[in-house]
């Protein structure tokens, strides 16, 4: 089976061990060579954020399969192809639903070729979903009850219950630190101390949260 091979890395994860441009064309060969896949091209999404579609990588890799240069993609690990549970059920309906089109991920083990890997796919989308939901859920739930307790929180953005769940809830989206500060900026939201967020105050909240 004809397969075109996609890559991806954000900024803050080209110097990962394991994540880079190298590294995934290295485990999509090393995969069709084990499964007898042909790839007929490897597409490339350096430095590009998996919160959306619109990337010119996997773009031209969709429009390959439309044009009929292959019957399938392959992936390394499917938070390459996309961290938005609402762009991979749009995938999905488009592409990977039936049997026009397969997706193959080499870390998840999904193949769509069968009813099961299908299947795979549709619940490691499903937990994806809940598990957004509830780091968002857990995180409010405890601010919300330690302002109760009048537990003063502290530090910059850590007395703003809202503002914390928000940068949650983008973290758990698949948006960068940069991304996020971004986004805070835009919806008008400063730190305690009136200033500009910065990657690294993004960072130490995350932790304090226990979120990566």
């Amino acid at each position: 089976m004809k397969v075109i091979g996609y890559t991806r890395v954000s900024t803050e994860e080209q110097s990962t061990n394991g994540v880079s441009l190298a590294a995934q064309a290295d485990k999509l060969r090393a995969y069709a060579a084990l499964y007898d896949l042909e790839i007929v091209a490897i597409i490339e999404d350096p430095g590009q954020s998996g919160k959306t579609l619109n990337r010119p990588g996997i773009q031209q890799a969709l429009n390959m399969l439309r044009t009929g240069q292959a019957e399938g993609l392959l992936i390394a690990k499917l938070d390459r192809l996309t961290r938005s549970v609402a762009d991979m059920g749009a995938l999905i309906g488009e592409f990977f639903a039936g049997s026009q089109f397969s997706l193959l991920s080499v870390a998840d083990q999904v193949d769509t070729r069968s009813a099961a890997g299908r299947l795979v796919l549709n619940v490691l989308t499903s937990v994806a979903q809940w598990e957004r939901e509830a780091i968002s859920e857990r995180t409010s739930t405890a601010l919300q009850y330690k302002k109760s307790q009048g537990i003063k929180l502290g530090a910059p953005a850590l007395d703003d219950a809202e503002t914390i769940t928000r940068i949650v809830s983008l973290r758990a989206d698949g948006k960068t630190l940069r991304e996020i500060a971004a986004v805070l900026e835009a919806e008008g939201r400063s730190t305690v101390r009136g200033g500009k967020w910065a990657p690294e105050t993004i960072k130490k909240i995350l932790a304090r949260q226990g979120v990566a």
